[in-house]
């Protein structure tokens, strides 16, 4: 009997007598984690506290808000398709929010909560604080995947193979029962993106917006290939999957935005300008000038105490 690993039998959480959806649960914790993140990070820098909960008020529900647009926009077959109910596009506890749209409304969501505190808070500050925070929320969110029984990859017959039950397997795969835990291989990969960015954060003095673009191009590089060990239905265009061209397009934005993007001189620090004042109380000048005064005549004599005849 080949070795693999079974997956969750049901996708809900009991909290004692509180029935909780998994997907919704590690959705939350992530968020939270992300909260608490960058809210350290942000004091960090010398910012107040509780100003990230406060931008987090917009940029939270943006950002979910988006994720699903962009799930149900690039998966519409799932919901509007005849035979389809439409109704499950709002059914977002069954799964599905699209990390390119979270990301995408999520920034719009933090842009407007941080113009609010425009006072308080540089933009590229708070989204570097993020840069970390931000893949371990979706390496925590993955797991909800798992309890769904989703986005796994091609059959397997590996050791760490999951295995599917009938019900959620695709048609064309009904009678295999075990496949490649992709969601796995991007929690691990997330949780590696996390690490990077904290070390060349601190390595290269990242900072301006920098630290967050390196979590995007590394999260991108990732995405490509573990799209590749997919095997959910999606669009595809030239052999390549929709989420393909979105993980290029954002990677060569991203890594533009770190070879282009340098401190200018309205970035660095204002040069001290409280000097002391000049010391204005010397000792007058000798202005007398008289042969019997003048400093050379007394060092250049024709004899001891005699000054030098002209």
């Amino acid at each position: 009997m080949r070795a693999s690993f079974p997956s969750p039998s049901e996708g809900v959480i009991h909290l004692g007598p509180v029935p909780l959806r998994a997907y919704a649960f590690f959705i939350l914790i992530g968020i939270l984690i992300s909260i608490v993140t960058a809210e350290r990070r942000m004091q960090a820098r010398g910012y107040r506290k509780g100003l990230v909960l406060d931008i987090a008020v917009w940029a939270v529900p943006f950002g979910i808000v988006g994720g699903r647009l962009y799930h149900v926009i690039t998966d519409n077959q799932l919901y509007f398709r005849k035979g389809r109910d439409p109704v499950q596009a709002l059914e977002i506890w069954h799964g599905g929010l699209g990390i390119w749209g979270a990301i995408s409304l999520g920034a719009l969501g933090a842009y407007i909560g941080a113009r609010r505190n425009r006072d308080e808070v540089v933009f590229s500050d708070l989204a570097d604080s993020l840069a970390p925070g931000i893949p371990l929320a979706q390496a925590v969110g993955r797991l909800g995947n798992y309890f769904n029984q989703e986005l796994y990859g091609k059959p397997s017959g590996l050791p760490w193979a999951v295995e599917i039950d009938p019900a959620h397997r695709e048609a064309r795969y009904a009678d295999v029962a075990t496949y490649q835990p992709t969601f796995l291989y991007e929690l691990l990969w997330d949780v590696g993106t996390a690490g990077l960015v904290l070390w060349a954060e601190r390595r290269f003095k990242l900072g301006l917006g920098r630290a967050f673009a390196l979590y995007v191009a590394t999260y991108c590089v990732g995405r490509f290939w573990i799209e590749a060990l997919r095997i959910d239905e999606a669009h595809t265009f030239l052999g390549l999957r929709l989420n393909d061209y979105t993980a290029i397009a954002l990677f060569l934005l991203s890594v533009a935005y770190i070879v282009l993007r340098r401190p200018r001189q309205t970035d660095l620090p204002e040069p001290d300008t409280d000097l002391p004042e000049p010391d204005t109380d010397l000792p007058e000048p000798d202005t007398d000038h008289s042969p019997d005064h003048h400093p050379v005549a007394e060092f250049a004599s024709d004899g001891p105490g005699e000054p030098r005849s002209p």
